[in-house]
């Protein structure tokens, strides 16, 4: 599909807050040696010098896996693992350095690339690596002696942040070295982890053949706090994405603000999830994505935004600035990535034992994602603590989404006395309750 020059300054106006919000950050990307083989690989490469142009610090830490397994077969050495940890003698940890050594060329050599008519043409990019990550031995285990197999033991976060500093892209292998001088095969979902905790990182950001986190029965998981996350692990991962909920998790327990898994097959995954709103893959943090929360008066701009085109079709009655802000604490919102996405409004009748859900709006963008349902079940919980029996509403338009959330229509004698003198007839609202408790 060709995007009209409209189109293109649209996403180009709208992408500004993320580049504005990712600039000086500091992000870890994470990909194993099958993205590197992947066809759109040289793409993803592209997307991070675009990254790097824009101001965003990167540590790109890649695996070998697969590339490995090639060079182990061709010398004709016994591939050997215990629960799905490669044991490294050293024979194959000639092929995991001939392998990592490999991976990391190729990628330095496409991060070099700036031919003209190319993304890259003038990037002129600066890639470090070299002994940045400290390992230790894995040792022995149940018995098992994992020889060459190690473990990060220290991650050099001054190194790193030098060559951060100075623009470089930072570079690490699925290698680490040991004051002793002896080389470890290390796993890159560790080395990820361990950079991203050390470094403090804004971001650690996976790739993974699927287009994002799925759960067990194949559906993608857009937006996942750190309970639904453990919950998924709880419940028995899917076997390819073990690896990676377990390097997020590790991650999102130490503090890191967020986590994101993105496909590395699809072109432009990776600048969807980060400059777009509803990204591409799948949002790890540690409270959810969207959150529910009693509206601020810094919303009072954004509830406008919202309610303004249905005060505008009648729908609703029409608000004042100077009313929202003074009956703000009677809102709530639902804000998806700093944006008021839903509101609602409530008005207690205490000595009435009722009270009036009012102003229900939710966005054009995200309408029919049960975000109204959830806004009334919030309210309708303020309302039970309060010790409210029934929740009325009045509405001209929308009578049959109350009547399927288990509203009941009403005459106007079940309102509360001060709110019969306020009665509009001219608009004719009607009038339709629900008690607390049904």
């Amino acid at each position: 599909m060709v995007m009209s020059d409209i189109d293109s300054v649209r996403l180009f106006r709208n992408s500004a807050p993320y580049i504005n919000s990712h600039r000086g950050k500091t992000f870890v990307l994470m990909f194993g040696g099958e993205a590197v083989e992947d066809i759109n690989f040289p793409n993803i490469i592209n997307d991070i010098a675009l990254l790097n142009s824009l101001g965003v610090k990167l540590v790109l830490v890649h695996g070998a896996r697969p590339q490995i397994d090639q060079r182990i077969a061709l010398r004709g050495v016994e591939k050997r693992f215990n629960n799905n940890i490669r044991l490294t003698d050293k024979d194959t940890l000639e092929s995991v350095k001939d392998a990592a050594g490999s991976v990391r060329s190729q990628i330095e050599a496409l991060l070099t690339m700036g031919l003209a008519n190319s993304p890259m043409h003038g990037a002129h990019i600066r890639v470090c690596s070299g002994n940045l990550v400290v390992a230790m031995p894995m040792g022995v285990r149940d018995g098992v002696d994992f020889e060459h197999t190690g473990v990060v033991r220290r991650i050099d976060v001054v190194g790193i942040n030098d060559h951060l500093q100075d623009g470089s892209i930072v570079l690490l292998s699925p290698m680490g070295y040991s004051s002793t001088g002896e080389v470890f095969n290390l796993s890159h979902e560790d080395v990820a982890t361990q950079a991203a905790i050390s470094l403090n990182a804004d971001k650690l950001i996976v790739f993974s053949e699927h287009q994002g986190i799925l759960d067990e029965t194949g559906k993608l998981r857009r937006n996942i706090d750190s309970s639904k996350l453990a919950d998924l692990l709880e419940e028995g991962a899917r076997e390819d994405q073990r690896g990676i909920l377990d390097a997020i998790n590790q991650t999102i327990a130490a503090d890191i603000p967020r986590c994101h898994c993105v496909s590395y097959k699809k072109d432009g995954a990776l600048l969807q999830e980060l400059f777009t709103r509803d990204g591409s893959g799948s949002l790890v943090s540690k409270r959810h994505y969207e959150q529910l929360r009693q509206a601020k008066i810094e919303d009072v701009g954004g509830i406008l935004q919202l309610i303004n085109p249905l005060e505008e079709k009648g729908i609703l009655v029409k608000r004042s600035r100077e009313l929202l802000e003074a009956e703000i604490e009677q809102f709530t919102v639902i804000e998806r990535d700093g944006m008021v996405i839903a509101c609602a409004a409530f008005y207690p009748y205490p000595q009435d034992g009722t009270g009036e859900l009012a102003c229900v709006a939710t966005h054009g963008d995200y309408r029919g994602k049960s975000r109204a349902e959830r806004l009334l079940e919030a309210i309708r919980q303020d309302a039970r603590e309060q010790g409210l029996e029934s929740i009325f509403v009045l509405t001209t338009v929308t009578a049959h989404w109350f009547q399927e959330q288990g509203f009941v229509m009403a005459n106007i004698d079940a309102l509360p006395e001060s709110k019969k003198l306020l009665y509009n007839f001219q608009r004719n609202s009607k009038v339709f309750v629900m008690a607390i408790d049904q």
